[in-house]
């Protein structure tokens, strides 16, 4: 996550816990990457953040399903039927471990499902992951 193609990866964080919120950017502190983090409350905020084009290109998306006013699976429906976003880079980071849930997320095209444990949520192996896949990927610029 440090850089692609010598420009930073910005990332929305679509998170409505405000310590989750914290915890990832306390991590990535912690880890020394400094990548421009943009936080929405839930999914109405982020598809407006999006279509403003207030993150920069190239971004990925860390999003959370429990969301309130528009929850994750339905933004991540709303992103991929948008001609101008539907080729975001989504990784779903939420404490859901439904079946269901998965297999809807997945079948939207996410990049990851990733199940955060409990409410003191170490980030540190999940900004470990990500920084390490986005050294190895091209991303949509």
């Amino acid at each position: 996550m440090r850089e692609t193609k010598n420009k930073p990866v910005s990332i929305l964080l679509v998170e409505d816990d405000d310590i989750d919120a914290m915890s990832v950017e306390r991590a990535m502190r912690k880890m020394q990457l400094f990548n421009p983090v943009i936080r929405a409350i839930d999914g109405i905020e982020a598809l407006e953040i999006l279509r403003a084009g207030q993150v920069e290109r190239p971004f990925i998306i860390l999003l959370d399903l429990n969301l309130p006013r528009m929850g994750g699976l339905e933004l991540l429906r709303v992103i991929r039927e948008d001609e101008a976003l539907r080729d975001s880079v989504i990784f779903i980071l939420t404490t859901s471990n439904n079946e269901e849930e998965i297999a809807q997320a997945y079948q939207k095209n996410v990049a990851g499902y990733l199940v955060k444990s409990s409410v003191n949520q170490n980030f540190d192996p999940i900004l470990a992951f990500l920084e390490h896949y986005w050294r190895l990927v091209e991303i949509p610029h």
